[in-house]
C-alpha cells in the first residue's frame, strides 16, 4: 500500500526521493503516526513535501490512496465510494483510542465499517436533494453517519469546514492547498515561493549574529570558558536588476505587476529597479512617472551594475514594429539608435536575463513584436504565470 502511495505520488508530479520514503518507514517503525489516520497525514506530508507547491497534489494522491478524495488531474476518477484501503490494525487501533463499549456495539448494529461504506454509496446513488436534520440521508445536523455538522459515533464527513466531535473516521472536505498548485491566479504570496528558486546565500558585511557551533568549538578548545564568536548575517546574496514596462497596453497588468513588484521587493536584499515604456532605449527611468530628473542612461547601468547582477525585463512587448526596430521609438526624446540595439547590448551585458511577459502564452503570436523581443531576448522570455517564473527562476540560476 505504502510502495503504491510513493510511486503514485512521483507519477503526479511530487518529486519525492526514496530516502524520503525511507525516512517517512522509519518514523512509522518509530511508532510517530500513533495509528492515527490525520497523524499520518501530517507525517507523510512534513517528510515527503519539499515546496508548497506541491501540498495540493500530495492531498489529491493522499485521498486516493487513503481513501479520500478525488484523484490529480490525468488520473482516472474513481466510480464510487471506495473501500477501505487502511490497514485494519489501524482502524481497530483507533476504534479503541475514540470509542466507547456502547458506540462499538452501534457501529456492528450498522454492519461495521464496510457496511458503513457500503450504505455511504447506497445513499449517494438514492440522494436526489438536500437533507436537513435525520438519521438517514446525507446531510447536516442530523445523526446520520455521513455529513455534516450532526452526531454519529463513527462517520464520513462531508462538506464540514472542520471537525465538531472528532468521530469521523473519513474526512471528505475542500483542500486548504489549491492555491498553491502552478496554474492557478498569481498573487504575492505564490510569487515569494516561486522567486525563492533565485537563491544564493552568503555571510557579508558585519559580524552581529552569534555562530552557536563557533561558538561551542572555541568555547571547548578554551578549557569551557566562553568564548563568543560572530558571523556576518546569512542572506540572498542574489543581486537583481528589475526593469518594468509601464504604460499604454501595460495598464491592463498594472494589479500583476505591483505582486510581482511587491514579492521581488521582500525577497531580495540586492535589488535595483528600473522603468521604460516598451522597450529599453538608451534611457530608463527610477521614477514611473518619467522625471527628466529620474532618467539615467542605459550606458550608466551598463557600468555601473556588473554582469553578476540578474537582468529581469517585466512588459508585454506589445508595440508598433517600428518602435523596435527603427530611430526615433522612445517616448520623450530622440533615439538615434533603435530599441533593438539597445535591448542586444544589455542582454550581451548580462547573461543572465530574462523576460516576463504578463500576456497569457497562448496569445504571444498574434503580436508581431512578442517574437521579435523572444528572439532578440534568445528564446529567454516566459509568460507571467507561477510555472513561468519557475521556469524564468531556473533559467538565471543556470
Amino acid at each position: 500500500m505504502f510502495i503504491d502511495f510513493f510511486l503514485k505520488l512521483r507519477a503526479a508530479g511530487v518529486p519525492v526521493s526514496l530516502r524520503e520514503f525511507l525516512m517517512l518507514q522509519q518514523a512509522m517503525q518509530a511508532g510517530i503516526a500513533e495509528y492515527d489516520v490525520e497523524n499520518f497525514y501530517f507525517l507523510a506530508r512534513a517528510a515527503l513535501v519539499k515546496d508548497e507547491r506541491h501540498l495540493d497534489r500530495f492531498d489529491q494522491v493522499f485521498g486516493q490512496c487513503f481513501k479520500g478524495l478525488e484523484p490529480p488531474p490525468g488520473a482516472e476518477a474513481p466510480n464510487a465510494v471506495p473501500t477501505v484501503a487502511l490497514p485494519e490494525e489501524w482502524l481497530r487501533k483507533l476504534a479503541e483510542k475514540l470509542l466507547t463499549d456502547e458506540e462499538k456495539a452501534q457501529i456492528e448494529a450498522l454492519g461495521g465499517w464496510d457496511k458503513l461504506m457500503e450504505t455511504l454509496k447506497q445513499r449517494l446513488e438514492e440522494q436526489k436533494g438536500r437533507h436537513q436534520g435525520g438519521s438517514k440521508w446525507v446531510g447536516t445536523a442530523g445523526t446520520s453517519p455521513f455529513g455534516a455538522y450532526g452526531y454519529n459515533p463513527e462517520g464520513v464527513r462531508i462538506g464540514q469546514n472542520e471537525s465538531r466531535h472528532r468521530r469521523a473516521v473519513k474526512v471528505w472536505d475542500k483542500r486548504e492547498f489549491k492555491n498553491l498548485a502552478g496554474d492557478v491566479e498569481i498573487g504575492t504570496r505564490n510569487i515569494k515561493v516561486a522567486l525563492r528558486r533565485l537563491r544564493r546565500f552568503a555571510r557579508e558585511g558585519a559580524a552581529d549574529e552569534l555562530d552557536l557551533p563557533g561558538t561551542i568549538g572555541a568555547t571547548a578548545r578554551n578549557a569551557g570558558y566562553l568564548d563568543l564568536k560572530m558571523v556576518p548575517e546569512r542572506h540572498n546574496s542574489v543581486k537583481v536588476l528589475l526593469c518594468l514596462d509601464i504604460g499604454g497596453s501595460m495598464d491592463d497588468h498594472v494589479k500583476l505587476c505591483e505582486e510581482l513588484f511587491s514579492a521581488t521587493k521582500a525577497e531580495f536584499k540586492h535589488l535595483q529597479y528600473f522603468y521604460f515604456h516598451n522597450c529599453p532605449y538608451d534611457m530608463m527611468w527610477k521614477d514611473a512617472r518619467f522625471q527628466p530628473s529620474a532618467r539615467m542612461p542605459v550606458v550608466d547601468i551598463l557600468h555601473t551594475f556588473d554582469q553578476t547582477w540578474k537582468l529581469i525585463f517585466v512588459g508585454d512587448a506589445s508595440m508598433s514594429p517600428y518602435e523596435l526596430n527603427q530611430a526615433g521609438g522612445a517616448i520623450d526624446s530622440w533615439n538615434a539608435e533603435p530599441g533593438q540595439v539597445w535591448l542586444r547590448r544589455l542582454v550581451a551585458n548580462y547573461p543572465h536575463a530574462v523576460w516576463l511577459n504578463p500576456v497569457p502564452e497562448k496569445h504571444w503570436g498574434g503580436t508581431t513584436t512578442i517574437g521579435l523581443i523572444d528572439q532578440l531576448m534568445e528564446h529567454r522570455m516566459f509568460p507571467l504565470t507561477l510555472e513561468g517564473l519557475d521556469r524564468a527562476m531556473h533559467r538565471l540560476m543556470h
